[in-house]
């Protein structure tokens, strides 16, 4: 147990809370400076204790926090979700002095930064958290999740999902720290972590390339990390011209290609299993909202990586949403969101990505495989039970507090609701069944297209260049050559340090180039470049 032992904690319960909230799951209680309510920002300093007696032992309000015990700054988070009674809430973990105090919660590895997800748009109690379970089973990271039990200031508020929030750390979304200073070099390539969601002009810049079907609309990328308001000008100018090149890649005639294709910028498989997930749970978020990529440093890798997954409480269901959404079928794609006028507009990545038949038939096969493993009838059932047995008691409380079974609340929900726990989860199978009935007959890909070899890659960005290039693989460069087209040297660099290198030359003439790239034992790469 953490705890700050010069704070004294005064936990002014109720009496009746006192004498009535017990529970066989763990419980979250919260107390704010006289009782006064938790604002949407910023986060307020309060005490907060967890208790956790293990399997079949009852917690009690009253009982001392053995998980954790001591201060949190706490406020109200979300979009949508913040304006439904029951709040969601991100906290950190403070010490006495109200820094950071990194703890571990429930199990879960140490870190100050987590999220109480509300469960007012999810009468199962199940679709974060088995989302994230999907996607762990597919060896990615996905927050890690418990069910708890919430009380605030002598108030019962329901059943939690306590979550990690989404973050760089070594338990989280591993990749290498970025520091203000680091802006040159290796250092400046990563880790990198940006998404699709809501935006401002102050924490976001817009793709050169909006969807073909919407070309009037923008795509924006949000910075996440570093945060809009650290990462410096050289960082933000790195991850745009990498972000272009990839994009400029993706959307030009070479874009199959092993090399200097698609496949040099992205980690196919993160991508492909991103994809299996959102189109299993249907999620009208998948691509438009709460849609994280990251980044590490070339020297580990480089490639852009789809995730992690978050915000699948409108997911698993049939909701009154842009048409394909609301089949009871279990058909219709998510992918193909930006058929309808949806905000923020999504990349259309997956469409580009699905006519290279090499991914396509990577998704079919990667799909078949794991419906005979952890997302197969039974293991889904397996998984759904399970939580619904170890939450029963605690429901009942919930739907006592939150008298909303039989009611279409949050997300518009097509056909009728269940009046009954036992009934929500019910529809929850039914629906998970419906889906992948359909999805086994229609998932894209050929499974006679075989795996690509392991290749060379080359990244070469900004492409077309002025006075300096980007010039990034996932080999050990030796030698770095520019050339004309008919083989004329105009440029070239010996001892390169790594596997990277950004290259300063007095300006040739404009026109196009060749760029190769020399590998110990022989091997070379080669690729376009255009000089303006």
């Amino acid at each position: 147990m953490r705890s700050c032992p010069i704070f004294i904690l005064t936990w002014m319960l109720t009496a009746s809370v006192q004498g009535q909230i017990s529970s066989d799951i763990p419980l979250v209680v919260i107390e704010t400076p006289g009782g006064i309510p938790i604002p949407d920002e910023p986060k307020i300093t309060a005490t907060m204790k967890v208790i956790d007696h293990g399997p079949g032992q009852i917690n009690r309000v009253t009982d001392i926090g053995n998980v954790y015990e001591g201060l949190v700054g706490i406020e109200i988070r979300g979009a949508y979700s913040a304006s439904l009674p029951q709040k969601p809430f991100g906290f950190e973990t403070r010490d006495r002095s109200g820094e950071n105090l990194n703890v571990s919660l429930l199990g879960m590895p140490e870190e100050n930064d987590w999220i109480l997800l509300a469960n007012y748009n999810d009468k199962s109690f199940l679709r974060n958290a088995l989302a994230g379970y999907i996607f762990r089973e597919m060896r990615h990271y996905a927050p890690r999740t418990r069910h708890v039990e919430v009380v605030i200031n002598g108030s019962y508020e329901g059943i939690y999902v306590l979550t990690e929030k989404i973050k760089r750390d070594r338990d989280r979304v591993d990749i290498d720290r970025l520091d203000p200073e680091e802006n040159s070099g290796d250092d400046l390539t990563g880790g990198y972590i940006f998404k699709n969601d809501y935006y401002s002009d102050l924490d976001s810049w817009t793709s050169a390339y909006p969807p073909h079907s919407r070309p009037d609309k923008s795509v924006h990328f949000v910075y996440y990390y570093p945060k809009p308001d650290e990462i410096t000008e050289a960082q933000k100018q790195y991850l745009q011209d990498w972000v272009y090149a990839f994009e400029t890649n993706l959307h030009g005639d070479g874009f199959m290609n092993r090399q200097t294709g698609y496949p040099a910028y992205l980690d196919v498989d993160s991508f492909r299993d991103y994809f299996i997930l959102s189109e299993v749970t249907r999620n009208v978020d998948a691509y438009k909202k709460s849609r994280y990529f990251f980044k590490d440093k070339e020297s580990l890798g480089g490639k852009l990586h789809s995730g992690p997954p978050w915000d699948y409480d409108w997911a698993w269901k049939d909701i009154w949403d842009c048409p394909v959404f609301t089949h009871t079928d279990g058909s219709g794609w998510a992918y193909q969101v930006n058929q309808c006028d949806v905000w923020p507009t999504p990349p259309l990545y997956m469409t580009r990505l699905l006519e290279d038949k090499t991914f396509s038939g990577g998704i079919r096969q990667r799909y078949d495989q794991i419906r005979d493993t952890f997302m197969s009838n039974q293991a889904l059932n397996h998984y759904i039970d399970s939580v619904t047995q170890y939450l029963q008691e605690a429901q009942v409380r919930h739907y006592q507090r939150w008298e909303i079974l039989g009611e279409n609340v949050g997300a518009p929900e097509v056909g009728p609701v269940p009046d009954s726990f036992e009934g929500e989860i019910s529809k929850f199978k039914n629906w998970i069944r419906t889906r992948l009935d359909w999805l086994d007959q229609h998932m894209p890909g050929d499974l006679g297209i075989p795996p690509p070899d392991e290749t060379s890659i080359l990244r070469v960005f900004p492409n077309p260049a002025v006075d300096q290039v980007h010039v990034e693989s996932n080999r050990l460069i030796d030698r770095i050559e520019i050339s004309t087209l008919d083989g004329r040297v105009v440029y070239a660099e010996d001892d390169v340090p790594g596997s990277s290198a950004t290259l300063l030359f007095n300006r040739p003439a404009q026109g196009i180039y060749l760029i190769h790239l020399f590998f110990t034992g022989g091997e070379r790469a080669s690729s376009k470049l255009l000089i303006d």
